[in-house]
C-alpha cells in the first residue's frame, strides 16, 4: 500500500470522526425529549412564578409526551434557581421559570452575581405579569392620582407599601416623589399579602402590586385602585393609567414579567421547539384561565419579541434601580 494512499484513508477517517460530534447533538435533538424535564422555578410554590411554571409546563408536558417536573428553588432573588440551571447540561432537559428582578435587577442589587443572566441563558419567552395595580385606602379619599397627590401634600406623613425594596413597587413611590414634590414613605414587605393587610387595616396609605394581590381589598370596600401602569387592564377597564393621569417617569412603561429560560448552548432545534410550545400555550385553555384570574391580558411572546422586549427595557429597568440608591447587599 502507499503512502499517499494510506494518508488519503486517514485524512478521509479523521474527518468522519470529527463529523461525529455533530451528527450526535443533531440525533439527540431529534429524538428530544426522550425523559422527562426539570423546570426549575426560582420563587416559592402558590406564587405566580411557580403557577406559571406549571401551568405552560403541563401543556408542555401534554405536547412533547414527557413529564415536566416543576421543582422550587425561591432565594436571592432567585439566585439559587438561576446558578443550578446555568450549572445544568444544555441538552433541553432543564429550564427555568423566572421573573425579570433575576434575569435584570439583581445585578444591582447584589455585590456579587454568580450568573450572567445574558450569557448563561437563552430566553424561550417573556410572558408581561400584567399592569399593577396602585391601590389606596379608603383613609385617603382618593378615587384618582391627582386626588392622592392633593392628599400627600395636605398630609403630615403618607406611606405606600412594596413587596421588596428595589421592587418596581418602590421605584414608581420614587418616582412619585420626584414628580410631585412629595416626601412618601416606602415600606418594604417580604411578599404582596402582608402589604395588603396593612393597607386593609389603615397602617399604610396604600401599595402598588398584582391585581390579584390587590382583590381582597377591593372585595371588602377597603381600598380602590386609581391607577395601573403600561394600559387599561380588561379586569378594570375604568381605571386610567398613570401616563393619561400625568405621570411622566420611564418606570410606567415598562414591562414586569415572567420568563422562561434554558442553559446557553442549548440545541437551537429544542429552543425553536419550545418557545414556538411556549407560544401556543398561552392561547390554550388552562393558560387564558390562569391569565384571566390574574387581571393578565397578554400570554407568551415569541422569541424575537421576547429579545427585543429584553434588549429595550433592560438599560431603563437597570437606571431606576440604581437611583434608589440602595446599598448592595
Amino acid at each position: 500500500m502507499s503512502i499517499d494512499l494510506t494518508r488519503r484513508r486517514l485524512i478521509v477517517t479523521g474527518a468522519a470522526a470529527a463529523s461525529l460530534p455533530l451528527l450526535g447533538t443533531q440525533a439527540n435533538a431529534q429524538a428530544w425529549p426522550s425523559k422527562p424535564v426539570r423546570v426549575i422555578a426560582g420563587y416559592p410554590a402558590g406564587g405566580q412564578t411557580d403557577l406559571f411554571a406549571r401551568t405552560y409546563g403541563d401543556y408542555l408536558a401534554q405536547k412533547l409526551g414527557q413529564p415536566f417536573i416543576v421543582e422550587n428553588k425561591p432565594g436571592a432573588g432567585g439566585t439559587v434557581a438561576a446558578v443550578e440551571t446555568k450549572r445544568a447540561a444544555p441538552d433541553g432537559y432543564t429550564m427555568m421559570f423566572t421573573i425579570s428582578t433575576t434575569m435584570i435587577m439583581n445585578r444591582a442589587l447584589y455585590k456579587s452575581v454568580p450568573y450572567d443572566a445574558d450569557k448563561d441563558f437563552t430566553l424561550l419567552s417573556i410572558m408581561p405579569a400584567g399592569s399593577i395595580c396602585f391601590a389606596v385606602g379608603t383613609k385617603t379619599g382618593a378615587t384618582n392620582l391627582k386626588e392622592f397627590v392633593d392628599y400627600a401634600k395636605k398630609s403630615g406623613k403618607v406611606s405606600l407599601g412594596t413587596y421588596a425594596a428595589g421592587s418596581y413597587a418602590h421605584m414608581v413611590i420614587a418616582e412619585l416623589n420626584k414628580q410631585y414634590g412629595l416626601n412618601i414613605e416606602a415600606v418594604h414587605y417580604r411578599g404582596e399579602a402582608p402589604m395588603w393587610t396593612d393597607v386593609m387595616s389603615g397602617a399604610i396609605d396604600g401599595g402598588n402590586g398584582s391585581y390579584n394581590g390587590v382583590l381582597p381589598v377591593l372585595q371588602a370596600n377597603k381600598g380602590k385602585v386609581i391607577a395601573v401602569h403600561r394600559k387599561r387592564m380588561s379586569r378594570l377597564p375604568d381605571v386610567a393609567t398613570f401616563q393619561e393621569q400625568g405621570a411622566v417617569s420611564k418606570v410606567y412603561d415598562l414591562t414586569g414579567f415572567q420568563c422562561a429560560v434554558v442553559p446557553s448552548g442549548t440545541p437551537q432545534e429544542i429552543v425553536k421547539r419550545l418557545s414556538s410550545l411556549l407560544v401556543e400555550a398561552g392561547k390554550g385553555e388552562k393558560v387564558q384561565e390562569m391569565v384571566q384570574r390574574y387581571g393578565i391580558d397578554e400570554t407568551a411572546l415569541d422569541m424575537e419579541t421576547t429579545q427585543e422586549l429584553y434588549d429595550r427595557e433592560k438599560p431603563i429597568w437597570l437606571e431606576l434601580v440604581k437611583n434608589l440608591n440602595l446599598t448592595p447587599e
